[in-house]
């Protein structure tokens, strides 16, 4: 028997502590992410795209091998490469990857082999991607987003930016808003504006989009920071709808200031709450053509708000616009990013060169679809709850559970915990 140390005493009862207990992982769902991998073949996909310079006598672990640890160990909650020496002896991984687990510096040799042409190739690759799962929809939203990441090291292109007072990279984002699939992540320098590559960016997605689905009606939202005269020439040159964002100005003040005053005399001088719509046609001198501003005179109750929407959805009331479409971007593009950066990791840009850590971002955005595949099975089951659950949840509840692993000539068996509470979900989700 193994040493037992006492830990206190309840009561009377002496309480021991030793490991004792055999091979237990605290990761037995690797095989439930393998289950996905295998039918999706997600990973494998994108294996194939990264380069592979190592000469193939001295090769234990292939790209995909390496690329399918770094994805699992990340959705268990393992951010960087050197948490490997916790795992180096868990049965389990050892077991779905086949072998030992590749070291902390195999895999930071990985993330730090791609170049800017090795990036770009990815990137084309993320959006093809996306482009055939689109098979049979009529429509798609794309929302587009960016936020900040600060960064705490002498990392390549981190730069000050005046508006978040940091040193920062600054991660832009297209989602699919209805999906909420990751369109294509976009790591840029730390004093980008919003708008700075956006719209070639966008046009290449657009592009490809058409390409093999030229009826295909698309629809673009996005926040202030993406409104400018490039996006309306393309947004014109593809017949694109839109609902974009505008910041306040002078002239866009004098056009609504007589319904702010009449909103604020009925009801903010009461405390009353009211929400007013109206639209007009604004152009900027910089812009080519003429657009149609909705913007809303709202009293909160608390004070007066005000904001503008450009959009060419001339089918909709500037309500519906507002409420119906454009500010459901919070939680179709904003809440994902949170997701992406908090729950993802893609706020561990940690690696000294730039294209490293934009290949560290794609990693984020792999476990991100990953998860996403995950949440589209549980949704097919009975267990309402869990349809309403994010990364975090779903790797709290679901993930982490004890599992032993026993095997015979003839097969492996994940032995997982008793008392478990998720079983019912988790077989559910293998078995479909």
């Amino acid at each position: 028997m193994r040493k037992q140390n006492r830990a206190f005493y309840r009561d009377k009862k002496e309480i021991l502590v030793g490991f004792s207990a055999g091979e237990i992982s605290s990761d037995g769902s690797v095989v439930l992410l393998d289950k996905i991998e295998r039918d999706h073949r997600l990973i494998h996909y994108f294996s194939k795209f990264l380069p592979d310079h190592r000469d193939p006598k001295r090769i234990d672990h292939s790209i995909y091998k390496l690329l399918k640890q770094r994805v699992y160990m990340m959705m268990h909650g393992y951010e960087d490469t050197n948490d490997v020496e916790s795992l180096k002896n868990d049965p389990l991984f050892e077991d779905i990857l086949e072998g030992s687990l590749a070291s902390q510096p195999t895999l930071s040799r990985l993330e730090n082999s791609l170049t800017r042409a090795d990036i770009f190739n990815l990137s084309n690759a993320w959006i093809d991607q996306y482009v055939r799962s689109l098979e049979g929809r009529k429509e798609i939203i794309i929302d587009v987003d960016s936020t900040d990441d600060p960064t705490h090291g002498a990392q390549q292109l981190s730069m000050f930016h005046g508006y978040h007072g940091q040193f920062m990279y600054d991660q832009l984002f297209f989602h699919d808003g209805i999906t909420g699939q990751i369109i294509l992540p976009v790591l840029r320098p730390g004093n980008s504006h919003s708008n700075r590559w956006f719209v070639s960016i966008l046009k290449r997605i657009i592009q490809k989009i058409k390409a093999k689905y030229p009826n295909i009606k698309i629809y673009i939202r996005g926040d202030s920071g993406f409104n400018s005269a490039p996006f309306y020439d393309l947004a014109n040159e593809y017949k694109l709808k839109f609902a974009i964002g505008i910041a306040s100005n002078s002239v866009l003040k004098r056009k609504v200031e007589r319904a702010r005053k009449a909103v604020y005399f009925l009801y903010g001088k009461h405390g009353v709450k009211h929400q007013h719509f109206m639209s007009f046609a604004y152009q900027a001198k910089s812009w080519t053509y003429e657009q149609q501003c909705y913007a809303k005179v709202e009293s909160t109750g608390k004070g007066m708000n005000t904001r503008f929407v450009i959009s060419n959805m001339d089918e909709k009331t500037a309500r519906e616009i507002y409420f119906g479409f454009y500010v459901k971007r919070g939680d179709t593009s904003e809440n994902r990013i949170k997701e992406v950066k908090n729950m993802c990791f893609s706020d561990r840009l940690s690696c000294h060169g730039f294209w490293a850590n934009s290949f560290r971002l794609f990693l984020s955005a792999l476990v991100y679809e990953m998860f996403l595949l995950l949440k589209t099975r549980i949704r097919k089951t009975s267990i309402q709850e869990a349809w309403r659950w994010q990364i975090d949840k779903i790797r709290l509840s679901l993930l982490k559970v004890g599992a032993i692993l026993r095997k015979t000539k003839r097969r492996i068996y994940y032995q997982l915990s008793s008392a478990f509470a998720h079983q019912e979900l988790f077989m559910a989700i293998l078995l479909s």
